[in-house]
């Protein structure tokens, strides 16, 4: 049973830094894609960044480019997302979703795992 538990999150005024970090047990093996995600209340849950594990490709959302960086320690089978100058906008619970098998890297519907997710507050 894969388990994704994400963790980092918190409360920080404009323009500070959190790190995220997204841990999977359960699985030796490292996911094709892993992804963080976050909604907003009252939005749609939506792509933030994604790595394809192993390689040097990376995905980000235009609204968090130069900002936010993904990363991976695969001997760790963990995640990170390390974001910058936070503005209140970044402000959701952020998720982590591994194993893309369908779709887009932004496809909510394409991943297999996800974690229960990491509060992100962001006052101005």
């Amino acid at each position: 049973q894969v388990q994704l538990v994400e963790s980092g999150g918190g409360s920080v005024q404009a323009g500070g830094s959190l790190r995220l970090s997204c841990a999977a047990s359960g699985s030796t093996r490292n996911f094709k894609y892993m992804t963080w995600f976050r909604q907003a209340p009252g939005k749609e849950r939506e792509g933030v960044a994604a790595i394809y594990t192993g390689t040097s490709i990376r995905h980000y959302a235009d609204s968090v480019k130069g900002r936010f960086t993904i990363s991976q320690d695969s001997a760790k089978n963990t995640v990170y997302l390390q974001m910058n100058s936070l503005k209140p906008e970044d402000t959701a619970m952020y998720y982590c979703a591994a194993e893309l098998y369908s779709g887009n890297w932004w496809s909510v519907e394409g991943y297999n795992y996800w974690g229960q997710g990491t509060q992100v507050t962001v006052s101005s």
